[in-house]
């Protein structure tokens, strides 16, 4: 039997965003008891919640979604155990032990823990970012796309979002607010995280599971 492990946040009024990114709204236009149905308003930005970066995003000259295709948003997915890792920093060497299944994968996911401080002010900042000699390096896979259970892939004080423009400038998709990814380590599973269908987005939000079967094999 086949698992289906929700990694998507919920997309609320009062949520955790990004500093300086806009709260959602919601404004009803219609109920059931006035009209005879029920339609909403929603305002959000293109990165509320679990969402995905394109690179357009950073990249003047980047792609947008448009220009991905639907396969990019999915494949054979690793979680890797970065929990220990200390001072803001995910170094190269934390994750050179994990290079032989890193080959093997499609999709990255860096589980660093600090999901457990989602809805708290914890979770803006103290978050470890890789750093560039390790985002460099994967870029040497065949990587889709990397996801993070933080708030971003570089630190809230960055002015030039090194990590992002790395990864970004290689073609790999960055996926960030991922839910608690602990559920994924030690076990095969296939990703899929498909955004909403924007036209010129250098962002979307998405759902993102995991599926595995009951057994761990994807």
């Amino acid at each position: 039997m086949m698992r289906v492990i929700d990694l998507s946040r919920t997309i609320e009024p009062g949520m955790p965003c990004y500093p300086g990114t806009p709260q959602p709204v919601f404004r009803s236009l219609s109920s059931i008891d006035q009209h005879g149905f029920a339609e909403q308003q929603l305002t959000i930005s293109s990165h509320t919640g679990t969402h995905v970066d394109l690179p357009s995003h950073i990249l003047s000259a980047g792609i947008s979604l448009d220009a991905v295709s639907l396969d990019r948003f999915t494949g054979k997915g690793l979680a890797v155990d970065l929990r220990n890792s200390t001072e803001g920093t995910i170094a190269l060497e934390a994750l050179q032990g994990f290079e032989a299944h890193i080959k093997e994968c499609e999709v990255l996911l860096l589980c660093s823990g600090w999901s457990q401080y989602w809805g708290t002010p914890d979770y803006y900042t103290g978050y470890p970012v890789l750093s560039s000699d390790a985002a460099l390096w994967l870029t040497g896979f065949h990587l889709k796309g990397i996801g993070v259970d933080m708030i971003s892939v570089d630190a809230s004080d960055s002015g030039d979002f090194p990590v992002h423009r790395i990864l970004l400038e290689n073609g790999i998709l960055l996926i960030e607010n991922l839910a608690d990814l602990s559920p994924l380590l030690h076990s095969p599973f296939v990703f899929f995280g498909f955004p909403l269908k924007i036209a010129q987005a250098e962002a979307a939000p998405l759902r993102a599971v995991a599926f595995m079967n009951e057994e761990g094999i994807a």
